[in-house]
């Protein structure tokens, strides 16, 4: 059954509220843990949060559809995260934040070519992901001079392109007609299995008492149960009931919410150059989002 496309927007929009808050716990984690280690906890919970919400196995109809539970994990899950990690290292975060949210301008590329039937490439969309653009380059430079390093920045852009492949895959997932906490949950399982080796890489320690200190457990809870349990569930259904094209464009806001939140709780200061660039992207937002009015009066 086709769902709502109101819920898939409000489904968008909470994931995107979470997601720019999270910022703060992975800050406030970083005191203890490497990146590494907060990324295999939080997706750890997250898989045995969904185990305990829904207990029922998936049983996948054939190895194409478990090969592409399998590449979710890898690109959305694995890749994607670390490459934006690893990005951070090497440049500056303001750079990826913008790099970052190319992500729809890939899916947008990426549907076209491969759910043609699905998801249409619209002007509408181009200039609303230019208008957009133009805002978060306000928000996360604001004022500062931009500078380039070609590695950070091009594992800023492939961590991009990782998401929309992500997008895409979760689009055909959802073709399948399986309950989204259980895709979610599978999703995850190949995720951590892929992030396994990568953990002899870094410098990665069990170490669990470090969660004896309630303020890393609250937030390793929060990364765990909130942005990845929670919204990997929602962001899928969003995806599910508007499209793989259309719910990526909600990534727009994430520089959003984390500037507010940065201003409410961090006390960060508020410049008109971030005010305008607030107004540029929810408007980049809304333009993407428009459909054509004969597609409208179909719906």
């Amino acid at each position: 059954m086709k769902q709502q496309p109101a819920a898939g927007h409000l489904a968008a929009l909470l994931t995107i509220i979470i997601w720019g808050t999270t910022f703060i716990s992975t800050k406030v984690l970083l005191t203890s843990f490497q990146p590494v280690e907060i990324l295999f906890f939080r997706f750890v919970l997250g898989f045995f949060a969904l185990l305990a919400a829904c207990p029922r196995r998936l049983k996948s109809a054939s190895l194409i559809q478990e090969l592409t539970f399998a590449g979710a994990g890898l690109c959305g899950v694995c890749l994607y995260y670390l490459m934006e990690n690893i990005a951070l290292t090497y440049t500056m975060a303001s750079n990826v934040g913008v790099i970052i949210s190319v992500a729809p301008f890939f899916t947008a590329l990426l549907s076209h070519w491969f759910l043609h039937q699905e998801e249409r490439l619209r002007p509408g969309f181009f200039l609303g992901f230019a208008v957009a653009m133009a805002g978060i380059a306000l928000i996360s430079f604001n004022g500062a001079a931009l500078q380039l390093n070609p590695v950070g920045d091009l594992l800023a852009l492939l961590a991009a392109l990782l998401w929309a492949c992500y997008s895409i895959l979760t689009r055909k997932i959802s073709a399948y007609n399986y309950p989204t906490i259980l895709t979610t949950r599978r999703i995850f399982f190949y995720g951590v299995l892929f992030m396994v080796p990568a953990l002899f890489f870094f410098d990665f320690r069990l170490d669990l008492f470090r969660f004896a200190d309630p303020v890393c457990l609250l937030n390793i809870l929060f990364l765990g149960l909130g942005a990845s349990a929670l919204c990997f569930v929602t962001w899928n259904f969003a995806v599910r009931s508007l499209g793989a094209v259309r719910t990526s464009t909600y990534i727009y806001m994430v520089p959003v919410i984390t500037l507010i939140a940065s201003v409410l709780i961090l006390h960060e200061p508020f410049t008109w150059m971030t005010g305008a660039g607030m107004l540029m992207t929810l408007a980049g937002l809304v333009l993407s989002e428009q459909k054509p009015r004969g597609k409208q009066a179909q719906t």
